[in-house]
């Protein structure tokens, strides 16, 4: 099997922490950095062996570079990517794909041309937390799902006023930057959905900076009832108060997933046993409490139905588990995910080219939206 090459551009701290998991791919390797003189990139091109190269064009002409993994600012991601697709080679953008849809469309309609991947990095999907509320939901353990909300208290001490975050030409705005994200993740749940409303709040005294946002999002149809999504994105906290927490009820109890990377998840419902067994089956190692018994001969009942319960539960999961190592592990699996594409053109992907535009087309609407009001 022919040794994979990747080419970086944007080797900065996170480019770093990205591509130390990619490398753990069998058979692959460091090629070469281009267009940063950056202490990050210096160090990590001495640690694997990696050439520093000048400029970009240099990099997509490499022989040796088959993916080029770009970790820059949004405005860039459209002619960086387009340059690498041009030159033949695999494309892994971090998040938004581009700034508008329009440039996202020519950027798959390229890759598709050349029969080349343009995968944006939303590996938000490969969370085994997903794939479980994924079945939860299709499954309807706790009956139908109602509504559910997304909220992100972000520090910002890190982005100065001169930050490119707070520039709209560079980074098209939180929804664009920050939100697809989300976008995506509960896209894959509940299927496509539709931005209904949309706000956004400037800093006290500031002209420029656009520090909170928040949009709903429709889902479902006439026909099967719709579902409403609020997302709340804030980048307003000092650092010890970044918190990020998601909501989904449902008929019979909610879940409530903790962290931008979800790893902590907490159950409440009320159930018979036989929905019980299958959320501890579901859920493997998680711990029960009960909160309340209840008497099963006597139905209970919500939204004008009836059934029948035996006990009020409280179910916690992945309190063990630490962030960072999750979200590396989300990594890895994406990029396995995409090397197997290159490998074996046509195989199902969890992540392909469309989250990208689609999470895209559903930012871009809210962040216009918003700016309409």
């Amino acid at each position: 099997m022919k040794q994979l090459g990747i080419g970086v551009i944007g080797m900065g701290g996170f480019g770093l922490f990205a591509v130390q998991q990619f490398l753990q791919h069998p058979n692959t390797r460091l090629v070469a950095i281009a267009g940063s003189k950056r202490e990050e990139a210096i160090r990590t091109a001495e640690r694997f062996g990696a050439e520093q190269l000048a400029t970009l064009d240099e990099l997509v002409q490499h022989p040796d570079v088959d993916i080029v993994y770009i970790a820059t600012p949004p405005f860039m991601h459209f002619e960086q990517a387009m340059l690498a697709l041009e030159a033949g080679k695999h494309v892994i953008c971090e998040k938004p794909l581009a700034m508008n849809p329009d440039q996202g469309r020519q950027m798959l309609a390229k890759a598709a041309e050349k029969g080349l991947l343009m995968v944006t990095n939303l590996m938000q999907r490969y969370n085994p937390l997903f794939a479980r509320i994924k079945h939860l939901v299709d499954h309807k353990l706790l009956g139908d799902f109602l509504h559910g909300y997304f909220e992100n208290y972000a520090g910002d001490e890190g982005l100065s006023p001169q930050h490119w975050f707070w520039d709209r030409t560079k980074s098209g705005g939180i929804f664009i930057e920050h939100a697809v994200h989300f976008f995506d993740l509960f896209a894959g749940w509940l299927g496509e959905g539709e931005v209904v409303a949309s706000q956004l709040s400037k800093r006290p005294n500031s002209a420029d900076i656009e520090d909170q946002v928040q949009a709903t999002v429709r889902y479902g149809t006439a026909d099967t009832g719709y579902q409403f999504v609020n997302y709340y994105h804030g980048f307003t906290q000092t650092g010890r108060m970044d918190r990020q927490e998601m909501r989904l009820v449902f008929e019979r109890g909610d879940i409530t997933l903790y962290e931008w990377v979800p790893t902590r998840m907490v159950l409440r419902c009320v159930a018979d046993e036989a929905t019980t067994k299958a959320l501890m089956d579901l859920f493997p190692g998680a711990q029960l409490n009960v909160t309340a018994n209840i008497d099963p001969s006597k139905p209970i009942g919500g939204r004008h139905k009836t059934f029948h319960a035996y006990q009020q539960i409280d179910i916690r999961f992945g309190f063990e588990v630490e962030k960072q190592h999750r979200y590396s592990e989300l990594l890895r699996l994406m990029f396995r995910d995409q090397v197997a594409a290159i490998q074996q053109p046509g195989v199902h992907r969890i992540i392909s080219e469309e989250n990208g535009l689609t999470s895209l087309e559903t930012a871009f609407a809210a962040d216009q939206m918003a700016r309409n009001q």
